[in-house]
């Protein structure tokens, strides 16, 4: 792109801090050494981290040593839970403002705390960069879906939301036959929530006769919790009144919330985010077996560096996501060159299967059953028979749509086909009727696990 074209690119951005989200990937990474040498200082003063770095012959003070970041350890789940119930705190208990803790889906939840100075600067920068990224304007009424109670989706959007001047309207998920109402009464412009959950609102709001397209107002949607396929999130844009846009938002409790990934008004299509704070939350794209930087175009699990978070920052922190870097990871016509772009999440590398010798991502899955015309798109799971998910066969439960013009048996030879097609394997199908499989309100549990 010319310098004059750029520009004019520019001019047409709406940008939440300029002054970084239009430097040069060199001056990002600039920017981020000087915030690895700060961190490596403050970390100093704990002892847990550093004993962390001795493990491996290092100290936290080596952070400020480009040559030497790559030897610095990892940090996992077992890390976190050897140092319960406050792992690498560092700030005062007195000076945490609050606790939010991770899912312990699989065993005991862990806390991360926030200062003050986390919560009234730091997460209100971060998640107003989101917010306006994803075209969210200052006075947009906003239905805020996602939960609360100790999970982090709800609480940074309450914070990003009011650090950015929108009105939140925070009812967090579920009451569908309320809020289906309250999308059309209240005039909800722009709606931060899991891409199942809005779903089902528009089938509650049709069981009403409500016309989603017709009598709510929504223009943007920041889709969380779980990824789903371009297509899922065509079929939902296509359900919205004209000109909705549907941005996939990506974070992890470790970051600090729904903070580090979202599409632009260029990278949505191509069905890209950027990692958007990345000069606050420095992100490798690693080769999960290797643990070295993947090329653009090659799939990689994102692991991070809280850069200025005051209490409960990570250093190297796994996150066991699994993205495919851009193929060209700088260029966005947006501007933010220096912010990369990633695909979306295509899974967890503790949720890869092995069947049959071949290796499947559940999001490989749903791609399948998104693309077919009468399958019910939030409703799937996969049935293993194994723990070490090295399996010979999988099930696969789909819902049939009501009034489908095929049988359960048709459906099921017709998914059985494309699935063998897609993923090179043959994986049983089973067809029940819509209302059968579980709905989630925030992320959804797509390995079961049988005994």
């Amino acid at each position: 792109m010319k310098p004059a074209e750029a520009g004019l690119v520019r001019s047409a951005v709406s940008y939440q801090h300029p002054d970084v989200e239009t430097l040069e990937r060199e001056a990002i990474v600039a920017l981020q050494s000087r915030k690895l040498v700060a961190l490596g200082e403050r970390l100093a003063a704990n002892a847990d981290w550093v004993e962390h770095f001795k493990r491996v012959g290092m100290h936290p003070r080596d952070l400020g040593d480009p040559s030497a970041f790559a030897s610095i350890p990892t940090l996992e789940k077992r890390d976190l839970r050897e140092r319960y119930p406050f792992p690498f705190l560092t700030a005062p208990m007195e000076q945490v403002a609050r606790f939010v803790a991770t899912s312990g889906t699989t065993g005991l939840p862990v806390l991360f705390g926030f200062t003050h100075r986390d919560v009234r600067e730091l997460m209100a920068a971060q998640m107003s960069r989101v917010l306006r990224c994803a075209g969210v304007r200052p006075g947009d009424r906003v239905y805020q879906g996602y939960g609360y109670g100790l999970w982090i989706g709800g609480v940074a959007m309450d914070w990003g939301l009011a650090a950015f001047g929108a009105t939140n309207f925070g009812i967090g998920p579920g009451r569908s036959e309320l809020v289906v109402e309250w999308l059309r009464d209240h005039a909800y412009t722009a709606c931060t929530l899991s891409p199942l959950w809005l779903m089902t609102l528009v089938s509650a709001a049709k069981a009403k006769g409500i016309d989603p397209k017709r009598d709510w107002k929504l223009r943007v949607g920041l889709l969380g919790g779980q990824s789903v396929s371009a297509a899922f999130r065509s079929e939902l844009e296509a359900e919205m009144p004209d000109g909705f846009v549907a941005h996939n938002i990506y974070g992890a409790t470790e970051s600090g919330g729904p903070n580090m990934g979202i599409s632009c008004q260029y990278s949505h299509d191509p069905d890209e985010m950027h990692l958007i704070n990345d000069d606050s939350i420095l992100s490798e794209i690693l080769d999960s077996q290797t643990l070295q930087p993947v090329k653009p175009g090659e799939v990689g699990e994102i692991v991070i560096t809280t850069l200025d978070k005051e209490a409960s920052p990570v250093v190297r922190w796994r996150t066991r996501d699994l993205v495919r870097l851009a193929d060209d990871p700088y260029g966005c016509p947006c501007g933010r060159r220096g912010l990369p772009l990633i695909g979306r999440i295509i899974g967890r590398s503790d949720d890869m299967l092995k069947v049959r010798g071949v290796l499947v991502f559940p999001s490989q899955i749903e791609d399948v059953i998104a693309a077919h015309p009468h399958t019910v798109r939030e409703a799937w799971q996969v049935y293993i028979d194994r723990g070490d998910r090295v399996l010979d066969r999988a099930t696969v439960a789909v819902e049939r749509r009501a009034g489908a013009g095929v049988s359960n048996d048709e459906l099921e030879r017709e998914l059985s086909a494309q699935m063998h097609a897609r993923l090179g394997i043959a994986l049983d199908v089973q067809v029940n009727d819509e209302g059968t499989l579980p709905r989630y309100e925030a992320k959804a549990v797509r390995v079961i696990i049988r005994e």
